[in-house]
């Protein structure tokens, strides 16, 4: 009989934080390992994160975890990889109203096993998203998690982030306001961009007919990127989740909302990948 495993245990090792040296200063913000292109032999591995969290950034730099001999993360145990043109090493959405950026991860993984280090992580992909059919059977309201590292809080010992329980507070699957997002209600701070949002039903969950059913359900449901902020005023504007951890004037109040840009835009980075891929195929066949 194999081990349970609680799927929170294995989703806590899919996110990786994300340091930037800007001209105006050190920046924090979330990212999550995702691979493209998977077609059961092979995959893409990149980071997922939002475009303004590495926008302006001059240097970088992210941990990565070690890989104990049982297969299991060897806490304590993870390096630094640091680059220069931070910014240009990612890959924007083609879409400029879609703030999200990839971070291709094949060269430094090979690099790693080259030295013989055996990285920790989990690797969502197409299979981790919230499908179609999933979607119409939730309700508006249900309940989710969002794992990253708010305030640039995280277990710097162990390279584990956190995690904030909330709920959907509009309907996963609608555009909210026409656009390919939808709202969560859970505490998103500063550093919290680019923080992958699940659907996190565990042990039991109401099916569309209001059923009480035994059972565990994950699914990746979107990206954070943005949350409303009151004035002292009272007027509300939408901004992006900032990615430092400076003081905030009093005058702008987060109000425990965020932004989750769907899912399914993440599969518009594979045609961009798809080109990429058979670039270097083509040259090295040369």
């Amino acid at each position: 009989m194999s081990e349970y495993v609680n799927p929170v245990e294995l989703l806590v090792h899919s996110t990786i934080r994300i340091e930037c040296q800007t001209p105006s200063g050190i920046s924090s913000g979330s990212g999550y390992y995702f691979g493209f292109l998977a077609n059961g032999e092979g995959n893409v591995p990149c980071i997922v994160t939002n475009k303004h969290v590495v926008k302006n950034a001059i240097k970088g730099q992210f941990f990565l975890s070690k890989q104990a001999e049982n297969g299991k993360p060897d806490l304590g145990k993870h390096f630094p990889i640091a680059f220069d043109n931070f910014e240009s090493m990612w890959i924007g959405h083609p879409d400029p109203n879609v703030d999200l950026a990839i971070f291709p991860l094949g060269p430094i993984f090979h690099q790693t096993e080259q030295r013989g280090i055996k990285l920790h992580y989990m690797l969502l992909d197409k299979n981790s998203l919230a499908n179609d059919k999933l979607l119409d059977s939730l309700p508006t309201m249900e309940e989710i998690i969002m794992i990253g590292y708010p305030n640039g809080i995280w277990d710097e010992k162990h390279n584990l982030p956190i995690i904030r329980k909330g709920i959907s507070a509009t309907h996963p699957k609608l555009p909210y306001n026409g656009k390919p997002e939808f709202m969560i209600d859970a505490a998103c701070f500063p550093g919290s961009s680019g923080s992958p949002v699940f659907l996190a039903n565990i042990g039991s969950f109401v099916d569309d007919k209001g059923n009480l059913c035994a059972g565990t359900r994950i699914a990746l449901l979107g990206t954070l990127y943005a949350g409303p902020q009151h004035t002292a005023t009272g007027e509300v504007k939408v901004v992006e989740v900032p990615t430092d951890t400076k003081p905030i004037s009093i005058s702008s109040i987060p109000n425990n909302l965020g932004l989750v840009i769907h899912a399914s835009k993440l599969n518009d980075f594979e045609s961009i990948l798809q080109k990429i891929v058979g670039s270097k195929l083509a040259s090295a066949n040369a």
